[in-house]
């Protein structure tokens, strides 16, 4: 395929995700400024370390997301530009940059609670997890844990569906498996 897809990164799913990112983290708070006696009286979740945990949990994980949001709604790059050369990805805040066809051994799907990934498998997954800052290296560990490679995407920022993006990688992989 020699024509190149570029996928744009969908301002409206990355306010709408950013959005609930908010609510999470004040959902949080809101647990943090709950009183121990009152945590202690309930029937369930009653205690007062678990609660807080969950509260801290919430606003460090779902802040770190909501950060990312924001910093994505003022990324003018592409989201996902896909062309004979390979994959460059800039869909999320663990994104693989530029994946070349050559390194890409197969594409995959998983899932987690209905949140459906493509997961690209690599030749050298460890050159993907060493890259970027420590904290994206530890996600990029823990998703070579789950799915088995660093590279997943994800249509939730992109302004296209997941069947259509996975349809269009998935052709242009057996288009470039087929030249080499």
């Amino acid at each position: 395929m020699s024509e190149e897809k570029v996928i744009e990164l969908s301002k409206v799913k990355i306010i709408l995700l950013t959005l609930g990112a908010v609510a999470f983290v004040l959902l949080g708070v809101w647990l943090l400024s709950m009183d121990a006696q009152t945590i202690e009286s309930q029937r369930k979740f009653n205690s007062p370390i678990l609660v807080y945990g969950i509260g801290v949990v919430s606003i460090v994980f779902f802040g770190l997301c909501g950060f990312i949001g924001i910093k994505k709604l003022f990324d003018k790059s592409p989201g996902l530009i896909i062309n004979s050369e390979g994959i460059l990805d800039n869909s999320s805040g663990v994104s693989a940059g530029i994946i070349p066809w050559a390194e890409i051994v197969g594409i995959g799907e998983y899932q987690i609670h209905k949140q459906k990934f493509i997961s690209i498998q690599v030749k050298d997954p460890e050159k993907y997890v060493n890259t970027g800052n420590a904290l994206k290296r530890m996600a990029n560990r823990a998703n070579i844990k789950m799915c088995g490679t660093p590279v997943n995407i994800s249509a939730n920022s992109l302004k296209i569906n997941y069947d259509d993006l996975l349809k269009i990688i998935t052709e242009y992989y057996r288009s470039s498996h087929q030249n080499a």
